[in-house]
C-alpha cells in the first residue's frame, strides 16, 4: 500500500469515530477509547521497529531512574511515516478540547489548529527533541505512575496505542490512570485496551465541574506489572522536549 493510501485509510478510521461522544468521555473521566485505531499489521510494523538501531534518539531503562521496570525508546526525526502521520492527524481533533479545558481552568495558553505551528512554538522555546516513543515490557515489568512533561510548552492530551494483544502476547500489564481531586481520595481508571486500540488521556490536569464552577484535578498514568509475555505500546505526545 502506498503512503497516500495508508494516510487515507488512517484518516478514514479517525473520521469514523464519534468525536462528540469522545469529548464527553474526556470531560467525564479524563480518557476516551479509540477502538481499532491501528490495524494488526500496522501494530506489528511499529512494534518491529524496537529491535532496530536506527530511527531512535535514545533508549531509557526504567529501573535506572526509578521509573519502574522495562524499556522505552524515543523516536528521532524524521518520525516513521505511520507515527508522524498519526500524530499530525490526531492533533487538530484534540485542539478544541485542549483550548476549552484551558479556558475552564483559567489557563491563558491557547493552541493553534495546526500541529506544525504548535511544534514551531515548542522549537522556539528550545523544545527540539521528538517525544513519540515505543515502550517494551517483559515479565515483571511495570511503569510507575507519572506525567509526560518535557518543558514549558505542554499539550494537555496524549494518546497511547497498544501494539500487542492481551491474553495472546502477554498477561497483566493493564493501563492505569489515577485522578486526584482536592480534599478527596484518588480515583483509579483501568483502560480495557486490545491490540490496535488507542486511548486519549489527560497529560497533567483537566477541569471538573463542581457546584462553584470548574476546578482542576491532577492525573497520572502507568502500567501494572506484566505477568507473562511481551507488551509493546506506542506513545504519541504532541509537544517536543527540551
Amino acid at each position: 500500500m502506498s503512503a497516500l493510501a495508508i494516510q487515507a485509510a488512517g484518516e478514514g478510521r479517525l473520521a469514523s469515530f464519534d468525536w462528540p461522544q469522545l469529548e464527553r468521555d474526556l470531560d467525564a473521566q479524563g480518557c476516551a477509547l479509540l477502538p481499532g485505531l491501528l490495524t494488526p499489521e500496522e501494530c506489528a510494523a511499529i512494534a518491529g521497529l524496537y529491535a532496530r538501531e536506527d530511527g531512535f534518539r535514545s533508549r531509557v531503562t526504567m529501573s535506572r531512574h526509578g521509573f519502574g521496570r522495562g524499556e522505552y525508546r524515543y523516536f528521532a526525526y524524521p518520525l516513521p511515516a505511520l507515527v508522524g502521520g498519526l500524530r499530525a492527524r490526531l492533533y487538530p481533533r484534540l485542539v478544541p478540547v485542549a483550548n476549552r479545558w484551558n479556558a475552564e481552568m483559567g489557563i491563558a495558553v491557547r493552541y493553534p489548529d495546526d500541529h506544525a505551528a504548535f511544534l514551531q512554538r515548542c522549537h522556539e522555546a528550545g523544545q527540539l527533541r521528538p517525544t513519540p516513543l515505543l515502550l517494551q515490557y517483559g515479565p515483571g515489568d511495570y511503569n510507575c505512575l507519572h506525567q509526560d512533561l518535557y518543558g514549558e510548552h505542554v499539550f494537555p492530551l496524549q494518546v497511547a496505542v497498544l501494539l500487542s494483544e492481551p491474553g495472546r502476547d502477554f498477561t497483566g500489564g493493564e493501563f492505569v490512570l489515577t485522578e486526584q481531586r482536592p480534599r478527596m481520595q484518588s480515583r483509579v481508571e483501568v483502560a480495557p485496551l486490545r491490540q490496535g486500540d488507542g486511548l486519549i488521556f489527560a497529560v497533567h490536569h483537566r477541569p471538573v465541574r463542581g457546584t462553584r464552577g470548574s476546578y482542576r484535578v491532577t492525573l497520572r498514568h502507568g502500567v501494572s506489572q506484566l505477568r507473562s509475555g511481551r507488551r509493546h505500546t506506542l506513545g504519541v505526545i504532541f509537544h517536543d522536549a527540551l
